[in-house]
């Protein structure tokens, strides 16, 4: 198991940008692809990015590719999100989550992770 917590939400403006982290606990942090997800007032969690347990190969949902950066550090046992250019529309509750790559679940569905942090909130004003 494992334990996921998100830091570094806030207000921002227009084309600002910010830094996204979470640690992780418990078991081997290297184990675990991670992901961002994101949900805006009313709208469902989507999904932002992810990363492999190397840190290789990330993926990015259409409408953040080339402003967000998704990265790790193992020896650290955390995961960010370099989040550049950003715009009202990536107002949102940020999550970290966590899985064990080993499923048939497409790694942007909500079930493929197995353990969420608490969410850290980002607003972009206009």
């Amino acid at each position: 198991q494992v334990q996921l917590v998100e830091s570094g939400g806030g207000l921002v403006q227009d084309g600002g940008s910010l830094r996204l982290s979470c640690a992780a606990s418990g078991r081997a942090f290297s184990t675990y692809v991670m992901a961002w997800f994101r949900q805006a007032p009313g709208k469902e969690r989507e999904f932002v990015a992810r990363i492999s347990r190397g840190g290789g190969i990330p993926d990015y949902t259409d409408s953040v590719k080339g402003r967000f950066t998704v990265s790790r550090d193992n020896a650290k046992n955390s995961v960010y999100l370099q989040m550049n250019s950003l715009k009202p529309e990536d107002t949102a509750v940020y999550y970290c989550a966590a899985g064990s790559g080993w499923t048939n679940i497409s790694y942007y569905r909500l079930a493929a992770y197995a353990y969420w942090g608490q969410g850290t909130q980002v607003t972009v004003s206009s």
